[in-house]
């Protein structure tokens, strides 16, 4: 054998040999890809209407106002290999992520899948809030706890579910003014709870320890925002989780309750979480969705102010990008587009 084919020999077999070690090598690397979008407008795939609006007048609707989601290969139960992390690399819908940024090694895979339905559910309830809020649509909110934490000073003292009802004598009226006020105290200071529990009000008064940081006083509970609505709204998305469709959730509940189609019948997209308030919050996997937008038939894509630096360096072709700042300001800028007056806020570069 010449010296030239065993060169070629040897070097086949090496790249065998790397191609099935590659092909067997896992790596703690997720890959991240479009994923289904759906039109909150529409149906789920039950066939049942995705929002549903009880007991108040609704109007037609047409057109689109799809929220998108992003799916994912590898996690510590199914490793994806390293050529299919390369080739992830290589790919243009496709995002390579380090393994702990979606799944913290302090967390188990049931934990991980109970907290996304946990956003998933909480972003339903900013969502309708934001939609009544926005309305002129009266709504009642209670402060209930969702967890206590072991070893703090609340733990043993308050439970799930107890409802906050004033801090310091001061009537509670949401999560955020709990925390602005916690803020003004002192670690160490103790500070009285009001609490209804089965129906029945109490007062406890609770020694305040640092947080985590050192930086804030705490007792150790984790507080919700629970929503009374004069009308029933239910949104069924199935095993979808996450917080990120929730401006999206807000604005097909506002055209379902509004005369006058809000899309006018144009094929709208969009992302991004939101606040009880109506503020626009950024999100992860934002390539991904809009990719999946455009391939659903997307021309319009809202995208979270703080994501429009990464959109507009990978927007897919056809694809114009607005940047949504507020539930009001995306109203706005929708209705520029349908009419053609007004500022349609772009993501820049």
């Amino acid at each position: 054998m010449s010296r030239r084919a065993a060169t070629l020999t040897v070097a086949s077999v090496i790249i065998l040999v790397l191609a099935v070690v590659g092909s067997a090598m896992p790596v703690p690397y997720v890959a991240l890809m479009p994923g289904p979008t759906q039109n909150a407008l529409g149906t789920n795939d039950k066939g049942r209407p995705l929002i549903r609006i009880d007991g108040r007048k609704t109007y037609p609707d047409q057109g689109h106002l799809n929220f998108t989601t992003v799916t994912y290969r590898g996690g510590p139960g199914g490793r994806i290999d390293l050529f299919t992390a390369l080739r992830g690399w290589l790919a243009g819908d496709t995002a390579i992520v380090p393994e702990e940024t979606i799944f913290p090694e302090d967390e188990s895979q049931k934990q991980i899948d109970e907290e996304n339905t946990r956003q998933m559910q909480n972003s339903q309830q900013s969502a309708e809030a934001a939609a009544l809020r926005q309305l002129g649509i009266p709504i009642t909110t209670r402060v209930v706890i969702e967890n206590v934490q072991k070893g703090r000073p609340a733990d043993g003292v308050l439970k799930p579910g107890d409802e906050i009802t004033a801090l310091n004598g001061t009537k509670v009226t949401g999560v955020s003014q709990v925390i602005d006020s916690m803020s003004g105290l002192k670690i160490g200071e103790p500070v009285t709870l009001t609490y209804r529990r089965s129906g029945e009000e109490h007062k406890a008064t609770i020694k305040t320890v640092a947080d985590p940081s050192g930086e804030r006083p705490v007792v150790g509970v984790v507080l919700s925002d629970q929503y009374k609505f004069p009308f029933k709204i239910d949104i069924s998305v199935g095993d979808i989780g996450g917080p990120s469709a929730g401006l999206m959730f807000s604005l097909a509940i506002i055209d379902k309750l509004t005369p006058g189609p809000l899309t006018q019948g144009k094929f709208i997209a969009g992302t991004g979480t939101i606040t009880p308030e109506g503020k626009v919050g950024p999100i992860g996997g934002i390539q991904q969705k809009m990719i999946a937008a455009r391939e659903a038939g997307a021309t319009i894509f809202l995208t979270p102010a703080d994501n429009c630096a990464d959109a507009g360096t990978a927007r897919p072709d056809g694809l114009r990008l607005v940047r949504a700042d507020t539930l009001q300001g995306t109203l706005n800028a929708i209705n520029a587009i349908n009419t053609g007056k007004g500022n349609v806020p772009a993501c820049t570069k």
